[in-house]
């Protein structure tokens, strides 16, 4: 790599309600859980990623531990910008001499007001970028399922991400009718800490409902191959004694059926604006699945039937936006739906 080519470093990020990845030269660099410690005092921070992440839910009081972003949009500016700066840092710490003149791509929720695009736009150009562009999330998870976007042919994309579901109708390089849905991955995790608190009398916290979410999580109650039951340990709400609980599949199914309801109610609501020759190709291709909520057991099978039209997953489902953002940040003049 030549010097000039090193002092414009090119990179783009999918800046996730759980995870933001960062995609530098091809290869996904940074994968880390969105969330940064900082000391309550002195407002520097103490970590960033999985480091911090390990410390969520079990600070002293001068540590706190932040979550910037909130149903994909930036709820904590600060410590957005601590965050974008912390993980750019990453990419490449031998070469810290360097202040190289960023180009960013970062990708948005399809339902961002012009508010919150400014504050995604501050916070990179605060972190160090020169120039940024934008683009919507389900683009981006189309270009990196691998669809043509830019075909007259109509694609569907359902992408469930940690904070938002997002679910657009795609043709000829533009999102002809989409839904920017705030019941995604989190959501989950809040319907299964208040299951477990009403059902089973245990208090659990945000980390471990996502471990149940991710070692049990299912759409359906009759999977192919059922995971086995997981053990919560955790204080009874009323003793305070240590009880410790099998949790099957089952239960989770069915304390996520009110939110996945939602969501194929999103769906169709989707449907039924799409213009009828775009209908006629998402019927043929099939509706496709991204985002960390694609990997819920048996949600293709419930979201199939419920629609009468095959659903496909991604191949890499947690990743296919970062992906399709690095593609649109390598044809960033190609791409006319990139936001400057």
């Amino acid at each position: 790599m030549g010097l000039f080519s090193f002092l414009t470093q090119e990179i783009a990020i999918d800046l996730g309600t759980a995870n933001t990845i960062i995609i530098w030269n091809d290869k996904i660099v940074v994968d880390e859980p969105s969330i940064v410690a900082i000391d309550r005092k002195t407002e520097k921070l103490i970590a960033i990623g999985s480091k911090a992440k390990q410390m969520h839910g079990k600070t002293h009081e001068n540590i706190k531990t932040i979550r910037p972003l909130r149903d994909g949009v930036i709820a904590d500016f600060n410590a957005s910008e601590l965050m974008i700066r912390g993980m750019i840092k990453m990419i490449n710490p031998k070469n810290r001499l360097f202040s190289p003149s960023l180009k960013m791509v970062v990708c948005i929720p399809s339902g961002s007001t012009e508010v919150e695009i400014r504050a995604v736009r501050d916070s990179s150009e605060h972190a160090g970028a020169r120039e940024v562009y934008l683009i919507y999330e389900p683009m981006a998870a189309a270009i990196g399922i691998g669809l043509d976007v830019e075909a007259p042919e109509g694609c569907m994309v359902v992408d469930i991400g940690g904070g938002t579901t997002e679910i657009a109708v795609i043709s000829l390089g533009g999102i002809v009718c989409n839904k920017s849905l705030r019941i995604a991955g989190d959501e989950f995790t809040d319907d299964i800490q208040e299951y477990m608190r009403h059902q089973h009398n245990v208090k659990i916290g945000e980390r471990t409902a996502e471990d149940i979410k991710i070692n049990v999580g299912a759409a359906i109650p009759d999977i192919d191959n059922p995971p086995p039951d997981y053990m919560v340990k955790g204080p009874h709400q009323m003793t305070a004694l240590p009880i410790e609980i099998p949790v099957s599949h089952q239960e989770i199914a069915h304390c996520l059926d009110k939110s996945i309801t939602k969501i194929e109610a999103a769906i169709l609501q989707v449907l039924e604006e799409t213009p009828p020759e775009l209908y006629a190709d998402i019927y043929n291709n099939g509706i496709y699945l991204a985002g960390g909520g694609a990997l819920l057991r048996g949600l293709d099978k419930r979201l199939s039937e419920k629609h009468n039209i095959p659903v496909r997953i991604a191949e890499d489902p947690l990743h296919a936006v970062a992906r399709g953002t690095g593609i649109a940040l390598k044809n960033v003049g190609k791409f006319q739906f990139l936001m400057k």
